[in-house]
């Protein structure tokens, strides 16, 4: 009989354990913050203007000292484009000229999770796939400004609380967003961020 209470104990303790590993195993949580975003191509003024980002994510620890994230993330950056804007796009009018663009994207970045010496800091890489849904109608009336999507290359660091996490990443486009096909000017128009934010996980 003790023998049989002891098993049943065990069971019982081995059934917890593995219940509390599965908990850690995947967790979600929220973030948000500021997104320092430009436009880097011809036309357009350089430098980082202040913008936001605001979304989800999910966590996979697949093996010790390494894992997955997933993320869904609304950012918004702003931009400006030069005095001489229409004198580089033969095809626009003068009225861009000096023009502000919101550019607002949903973004899903899927990152590998990698350990920095502690499971709380960790260095983060991988691709992320972009979609433009503010309207891409910016210069002039009958042209498509911007393409509807972007990849890009992330890197950055996040590190992990008890409750909180912070990050901050380095967001680099590797395809032309330029939409307009009857232009003169055949420069690149290629997104850059910096993102710097603060979160809960569950």
């Amino acid at each position: 009989m003790k023998k049989l209470f002891l098993a049943v104990a065990l069971l019982a303790m081995t059934a917890v354990t593995t219940s509390v590993s599965a908990q850690k195993l995947l967790r979600f949580g929220i973030k948000g913050g500021a997104n320092l975003g430009k436009l880097d191509g011809s036309g357009f003024q350089d430098g980082f203007k202040l913008g936001y980002h605001l979304g989800g994510f999910a966590q996979l620890n697949l093996v010790k000292g390494f894992g997955v994230q997933g993320e869904v993330i609304f950012s918004s950056t702003k931009t400006e484009t030069t005095d001489n804007f229409s004198d580089i796009y033969k095809n626009v009018s003068t009225s861009d000229d000096r023009k502000k663009v919101n550019l607002n994207y949903l973004s899903i970045p899927l990152l590998a999770n990698i350990d920095l010496g502690t499971p709380r800091l960790k260095l983060q890489v991988g691709p992320q796939f972009g979609a433009l849904v503010s309207d891409r109608k910016v210069f002039g009336a009958a042209n498509t400004a911007f393409k509807g999507g972007e990849i890009s290359g992330v890197a950055g660091l996040w590190l992990q609380l008890p409750i909180v996490n912070v990050s901050a990443r380095y967001i680099i486009g590797f395809n032309d967003v330029k939409g307009i096909e009857s232009v003169t000017n055949t420069s690149n128009w290629k997104n850059q961020s910096i993102q710097l934010g603060v979160g809960v996980t569950l």
